[in-house]
């Protein structure tokens, strides 16, 4: 592929001046669509994100440049303070009114372009012109210096270590404060052998990216360090809080920026949109697709400024603050239980994956939590007792929409009768789904989390029945136990990866799951009756899903191991622990039918 200011097709190339600057400007795509920006990095020019233009130009206006002293932009003289963060904002700011006048721009920033893009969406000088901004790689340099001072005044033993170990990555950092040693190696041996470093350290394919002017680019981008990091690192601007929506892209595998770097953000950003993906520093360059991907569906997202109705905005609590932009997929969500947690989930901020048996209604489901809040909400049809299926969803989800942070566990089914009537058939089915449904959500979906490394929840519902024997549920309550000991186990073995597991315990919840439940032993016309029966039931305790997917947002904020929900459950629980004998003699009460 051409780079720009090589003659890519259907690129155009103007200039910008800037305070004493001339700045080399590239355009793509139709001038009247959304205009996107996309700000590179250090030591790079603006065609690190050729591969990444390419793929928006169809949807989208756009925009490229070199930031000053890089690429075919002219450098500022003399060198020593013509990079601060004021002055490149002064340079963003031209470039958008002279190409987007009349509209806001949906920034995009990696590396130093991200540095300069926190520095743009937090600044009043750019409020206005920002429609969203979706930051690769590079974090607010007021934001670091908060992240610092606030472990140096409370450390602690994991606070000392996250200090540590960004301390280690930053070690180019200290070196590029160095006088004239960055610009001698830049324009000597490394900037000779940078492509090559490239190739083998992060997998960037060899192409017309980095461009000849590399040794000069990195000389002069010496400067954004030396002009800004010890400033603003030492006195942090305190009301650094960004006036557009935030999407983060954090790699897992970079080389120089701590994942742990960016925990508290959605204090700076609220409604923060978090994604993850396998991939070192260079994403433009190595995961081009995906990233273009992430920053259409974003920018579309927030292509209408408006503000958004009532119903639509989000509330403004120690939920919000902690789920706020995170992934959550719910099972069963299409109707009771699993759509109230969706829900509820929608309404603190995160996003949702909605997955059912029944594809219509986690269609609807879906739509609905965005009405509730969802940033963004899809749905997927998955049968969870099928293996394979799941290992798609999960493939899928992984590659669509991120790794999951938060998993719900919610799919059930019911099956009464006696043991001895309740055929084979039945317990595969029931077990199938409710515990084995349970199993490959575990395994699959924590398995993407505890290879991503950033932790997570996982919630799997049990069942009141899990602590209550019953001569009539043999099948269901072995399914529900095995959950609730499973969730257990797991607890113990995922800590250690900072995996919360929870086990919910609900009792008598009016859901649907009663119109649905099997009733071993008995004819279809009894099984009818049975099942209006229990309903009616159901219906007089009145116990809404709501209450429980209230129970499972304060379980994963509180990190709780069981959650028994209803009354019946706390006190099945206790019976369990204390009263066992009581426990077996209403187990053995025939139910009234």
């Amino acid at each position: 592929m051409t780079a720009f200011g090589k003659g890519i097709e259907g690129a155009r190339e103007r200039w910008v001046h800037s305070g004493g600057v001339e700045l080399c400007v590239a355009e793509l795509g139709a001038p009247d669509g959304p205009t996107v920006v996309l700000v590179h990095g250090y030591p790079d020019s603006k065609e690190v994100w050729s591969e990444v233009a390419v793929r928006l130009r169809d949807r989208f206006h756009v925009v490229l440049y070199d930031v000053r002293g890089c690429g075919r932009s002219t450098a500022p003289r003399p060198l020593r303070g013509g990079f601060t963060l004021e002055k490149l904002t002064e340079d963003f700011l031209a470039v958008v009114d002279a190409l987007s006048p009349d509209a806001p721009v949906h920034l995009v920033g990696h590396d130093w372009g991200s540095v300069q893009g926190w520095e743009f969406a937090t600044s009043p000088r750019a409020q206005g012109r920002i429609a969203s901004f979706t930051s690769v790689s590079g974090p607010s340099l007021d934001h670091f210096g908060h992240w610092l001072k606030e472990r140096a005044a409370r450390p602690t033993p994991r606070r000392a270590a996250q200090l540590l170990g960004q301390g280690a990555k930053s070690w180019y950092v200290y070196a590029l404060h160095t006088p004239l040693l960055p610009e001698a190696a830049w324009r000597g041996p490394l900037g000779k052998r940078w492509p090559a470093v490239l190739e083998r350290f992060e997998k960037v394919p060899r192409g017309p990216y980095p461009t000849a002017s590399l040794p000069s680019d990195a000389a002069h981008g010496a400067w954004l360090y030396r002009d800004n990091v010890r400033s603003r690192l030492r006195r942090p601007r305190p009301d650094a809080y960004a006036h557009a929506p935030v999407q983060l892209i954090t790699p897992t595998d970079d080389a120089f920026l701590s994942e742990r770097l960016y925990d508290g953000l959605e204090r700076w950003a609220p409604g923060l949109v978090r994604r993850s993906l396998r991939a070192g520093h260079w994403v433009p360059r190595t995961r081009p697709g995906q990233l273009a991907d992430w920053i259409a569906a974003f920018a579309t997202a927030h292509q209408e400024r408006t503000p958004a109705p009532a119903h639509r905005r989000t509330r403004r609590d120690r939920y919000t603050e902690r789920f706020a932009g995170r992934l959550v997929l719910v099972t069963g969500a299409a109707s009771g239980i699993g759509r109230a947690v969706a829900f509820a989930f929608a309404g603190a901020g995160a996003r949702i994956v909605a997955v059912d048996v029944d594809a219509e209604g986690a269609g609807r489901t879906a739509e609905l939590a965005r009405l509730s809040g969802a940033p963004e909400a899809w749905a997927e049809c998955a049968d969870v007792s099928d293996e394979r299926a799941m290992e798609k969803l999960a493939a899928r989800t992984a590659a669509e929409y991120g790794v999951v942070d938060i998993l719900v566990n919610n799919a059930g089914i019911g099956v009464s009768g006696p043991f001895l009537e309740t055929p084979a058939d039945a317990w595969r089915k029931v077990l199938d789904v409710n515990l084995w449904g349970v199993i490959h959500g575990c395994r699959i979906f924590g398995r993407q989390m505890a290879e991503r490394g950033e932790g997570g929840h996982i919630v799997n519902t049990a069942s009141a029945a899990a602590f209550q024997p019953s001569r009539a549920l043999s099948a269901y309550s072995t399914s529900k136990a095995a959950v609730l000991m499973l969730s257990e186990c797991l607890r113990a073995e995922l800590a250690g990866r900072d995996i919360g597991v929870t086990a919910v315990c609900p009792g008598l919840v009016t859901t649907g799951i009663t119109a649905a439940t099997l009733f071993t032993g008995v004819p279809e016309e009894e099984q009818r009756r049975l099942r209006e029966r229990t309903t009616r039931l159901y219906g007089r305790r009145n116990y809404p899903p709501e209450r429980v997917a209230d129970a499972v947002l304060r379980a994963v904020y509180e990190d709780r191991a069981v959650v028994p929900v209803t009354p019946e459950a706390h006190g099945m629980r206790l019976a369990a622990r204390f009263a066992p004998r009581l426990r077996r003699a209403v187990a053995r009460i025939e139910p009234r039918v």
